[in-house]
């Protein structure tokens, strides 16, 4: 059997995009432009349903979009790639501990043209220095859970552990985030990355 003739590089290119094993977006001040097939796996969006729109719809909130896109302005000004840690939120509503990697192909204005990767982390690492650097592995991953709306005793059947101690993890959380209530925590939690 011949080998096969050799695609264009234009297909290839193309095609290496769409079929990248990670999610992968090219944006345009943080308009979606392009979206790798892996988008839909990992947050749930079709390409089609995402391109044209902006990256917004993947943040828990407003305020976790604007610090997030200073962050990323920061760290482009030192240099052209940039990596990070955050909560991100998926088509069905669930947050999620995302990775992001980013190239700016426009250092002089940075979210003119940029590539982002994202990945979604099983057990979160500690991120840059913010609020998150304070909780522990554990703490972090048990945030993960209570912003997706479970209860301590939910979390502790998830995690194989007892409601006790994720109750003491929380209040851990509470007392180092300097919050008061369940509310409070999960809003902190949701703008933890945000810094």
């Amino acid at each position: 059997m011949p080998p096969p003739s050799p695609m264009p590089a234009g297909d290839a290119e193309s095609l290496g995009f769409l079929h990248a094993p990670v999610a992968t977006l090219v944006l345009s001040n943080r308009i979606v432009m392009r979206a790798s097939a892996m988008v839909e796996r990992v947050f749930g969006w079709h390409p089609s349903e995402i391109e044209g729109k902006s990256i917004r719809l993947l943040y828990p909130g407003q305020t976790d979009f604007e610090q997030i896109g200073e962050r990323a302005l920061q760290a482009f000004a030192q240099d052209s790639l940039c990596r990070d840690e955050r909560l991100m939120r998926r088509k069905n509503g669930q947050i999620v501990w995302m990775e992001g990697r980013g190239h700016t192909l426009d250092r002089s204005d940075p979210f003119r043209l940029a590539v982002w990767s994202y990945a979604p982390l099983e057990s979160p690492s500690p991120p840059a220095p913010s609020f998150g650097a304070m909780l522990t592995a554990t703490e972090k991953l048990i945030a993960t859970y209570l912003v997706n709306g479970m209860t301590s005793k939910e979390i502790a059947q998830a995690l194989g552990r007892s409601p006790r101690t994720i109750e003491v993890h929380r209040a851990n959380m509470m007392r180092k985030m300097e919050v008061r209530n369940g509310p409070e925590l999960v809003r902190a939690l949701l703008n933890l990355e945000a810094g």
